[in-house]
């Protein structure tokens, strides 16, 4: 008997990378791509899959989402989320700390590495947090082990950690420059909040929540984190940026050589303070959601490349929780199952001009290969030799509408129910392996990405 040469081979798709889009394959063995295949090409292989009609992404890194393991689990827990990961074509997840208890100790990230892979479809790393009364964790902190520190500039319901004094944020990052770490920030002004909140009363309505989290809170904060960003030299990426000022300060910032870059949520390229009446608390959400000038300002930052990446900040809570008047319903929506269809479906909307390839070279760019670069997964993000074959089969030509039925997060609600979306994910394979196809699922088998085994590595390209 002839012995497969590849274990699984992808046939006649549209691969796609940030540069450019061609027409091939792939062949996979051990779970890496060994090879780009050009058209016509047939290795023998154990498995072939026919992409035919589709296109061939890789696969999609959210690098913000909240699992809620532990302590949390009534709101989401690993097995649904990864479900709804790889449904939606996301292979790698950067989980945040603001669980309970919250990880903000170095010693325990391999302990909630070790808690989560049981249940793990997609390859996963964490955030550290940090207290502002014991920043002396960090200088116990491995950069390889963690994907950045987390720092709350301001609080919520399960933010509880907030540091609010300069001067500690100043040791923050004192600490993050002797130890090489990365910060990462929920960027708003806890200060500036509570001086606008002063003498309002608690708020009864989205809208009214929103008007008592201003953008200068946010602008606050920004300005902050710019200004010691250059003075430490520690790189900074600034989390669900909102306003249309924040992205000329950081966009200006980094074309100066400041280290800082920025993430755009997939919810804050959808909604706008228009939707507020109609979706009531499900458009409930830290940062708030702001007018359509910010959110066309966001869509500059992507389409430019100004924005770094799009994330999901996937931070469910139960329905039972989400339907309580304001201002007890918390802030907080899923999203990872629906971070590409609401990518692609926004770009559909505001730029149809565009090829259907040109598009997918701007989900390539901030879904895939600007996560990968910002978080140093050099395994990840790109269809090239070398790289773990985390791919997705798209149709990019595929409308349909999102349905309760279709969410698998443990809320088992979306923000997005009865929207018709532009492109569906058909299968998702992570490392080579199919772990979604058309509504079925895998078992689990998620690794974690940010061990010391997973230091970067230097590739050759081949799909870019």
């Amino acid at each position: 008997m002839t012995r497969a040469r590849y274990d699984v081979v992808v046939l006649d798709g549209r691969l796609v990378g940030e540069r450019r889009v061609v027409h091939g394959g792939i062949a996979i063995s051990d779970g890496a791509i060994v090879r780009v295949l050009e058209p016509g090409e047939r290795p023998h292989a154990t498995r072939v899959i026919d992409a035919r009609g589709l296109y061939v992404l890789p696969g999609v890194i959210d690098s913000h989402v909240h699992f809620r393991t532990p302590g949390l689990t009534h709101k989401e827990d690993w097995r649904h989320a990864s479900r709804a990961a790889v449904a939606g074509g996301v292979t790698t997840v950067l989980d945040m700390p603001n669980t309970s208890p919250p990880l903000r100790d170095p010693d325990d990230v391999g302990s909630k590495a070790a808690l989560v892979a049981p249940d793990a479809l997609v390859d996963f790393g964490f955030y550290l947090g940090v207290a502002p009364d014991r920043v002396d964790l960090l200088d116990g902190a491995d950069a390889r082990r963690i994907a950045a520190v987390k720092v709350f500039m301001a609080g919520h319901h399960t933010a509880h950690d907030v540091v609010r004094d300069p001067r500690d944020l100043e040791r923050i990052f004192a600490a993050a420059a002797r130890n090489g770490l990365r910060l990462a920030f929920h960027a708003e002004d806890q200060n500036v909040l509570d001086a606008v909140q002063r003498d309002v009363p608690p708020p009864t309505s989205v809208a009214a929540y929103a008007d008592a989290h201003p953008r200068s809170a946010a602008l606050a904060a920004v300005a902050r984190i710019v200004e010691l960003a250059r003075r430490y030299g520690v790189p900074c990426h600034v989390l669900h940026v909102s306003s249309a000022q924040e992205v000329d300060v950081l966009a200006g910032a980094a074309a100066e050589g400041v280290p800082v870059t920025f993430e755009v949520t997939g919810h804050h390229l959808s909604l706008t303070s228009d939707d507020f009446e109609r979706l009531g608390t499900r458009a409930h959400i830290r940062p708030v959601v702001r007018a359509a000038a910010d959110r066309d300002r966001l869509w500059d930052a992507v389409l430019s490349g100004e924005a770094a990446s799009v994330g999901s900040d996937h931070a469910p809570h139960s329905a039972e929780e989400k339907a309580a008047p304001m201002p007890a319903a918390p802030p907080g929506m899923p999203g990872v199952q629906e971070l590409l269809p609401t990518v692609t479906t926004g770009l559909a909307r505001v730029r149809p001009e565009l090829s259907l390839d040109d598009r997918m070279r701007v989900v390539a760019r901030v879904l895939c290969a600007g996560p990968a670069r910002v978080f140093g997964l050099a395994r990840k993000g790109a269809i090239e030799p070398g790289r773990d074959a985390d791919v997705v089969l798209f149709d990019a030509r595929r409308k349909w509408t999102l349905a309760r039925d279709d969410v698998h997060a443990l809320c088992g609600w979306s923000t997005y129910e009865g929207a018709e979306m532009v492109g569906r994910v058909e299968t998702t394979l992570r490392r080579g392996e199919v772990v979604y196809d058309d509504g079925r699922f895998a078992a689990a088998g998620g690794r974690w990405v940010h061990a010391p085994a997973h230091a970067p590595e230097r590739r050759v390209a081949s799909v870019a």
